[in-house]
């Protein structure tokens, strides 16, 4: 009998969370199998995709910002089996007017630094999360630099007690772009002359 190649194990990953939560939605594309999980229900199946499937480790924790749609917000989690190397993409659509989801420290405990950092930069906060606070950005910096409506040059922001308030995160960066390159090439960030 040969042996399950990492598209049939993910595929069969995805069809056991499902035959447990069946208002989980499945994806395949390119033989990559991913779910789509409601906030919800996003602690139950990734407490059953631990226990049950052998997902023993949270790789990543990243967010998607669809502006101008609705849910703006998609949290993407790569849950991991870590002797086979097996792993499957989570998604998590969450609203702009509530980007809340609950937190998955309870689960795996890397997801504590991973979860602030998109709180930060995102603005996605996390439900039960044991300390939500700012790990890149300093507390009470009122943007979240990796939304779409942040513009790369930074914002003009003040805050009383700081020295730094110039434009904020890349301004006068060691860096430039040529906007509307013709290749991606072309757009590569490049030593400023």
């Amino acid at each position: 009998m040969p042996t399950p190649t990492l598209s049939e194990r993910q595929a069969a990953a995805a069809a056991k969370i499902r035959a447990r939560y069946p208002q989980v939605q499945a994806q395949e594309f390119r033989g990559d199998s991913s779910l789509t999980v409601a906030p919800e229900d996003l602690l139950h199946v990734m407490h059953y995709a631990k226990e049950s499937c052998g997902f023993d480790m949270l790789v990543c924790v990243s967010a998607v910002d669809h502006l101008g749609s609705e849910p703006r917000f998609e949290v993407c989690y790569t849950i991991t089996r870590a002797e086979s190397g097996d792993n499957l993409l989570v998604r998590c659509p969450v609203s702009e007017s509530d980007a809340t989801v609950p937190s998955l420290v309870p689960v795996w405990r890397s997801a504590n630094w991973l979860e602030r950092e998109q709180y930060d930069l995102m603005g996605i906060r996390f439900a039960g999360h044991p300390d939500l606070r700012r790990i890149m950005m300093w507390e009470g910096y009122p943007y979240h630099p990796l939304r779409k409506e942040f513009p790369v040059a930074g914002k003009d922001f003040e805050q009383e007690g700081l020295a730094f308030t110039q434009k904020a995160p890349t301004a006068g960066g060691p860096f430039t772009t040529t906007p509307g390159g013709k290749t991606a090439g072309e757009r590569e960030p490049r030593p400023r002359a």
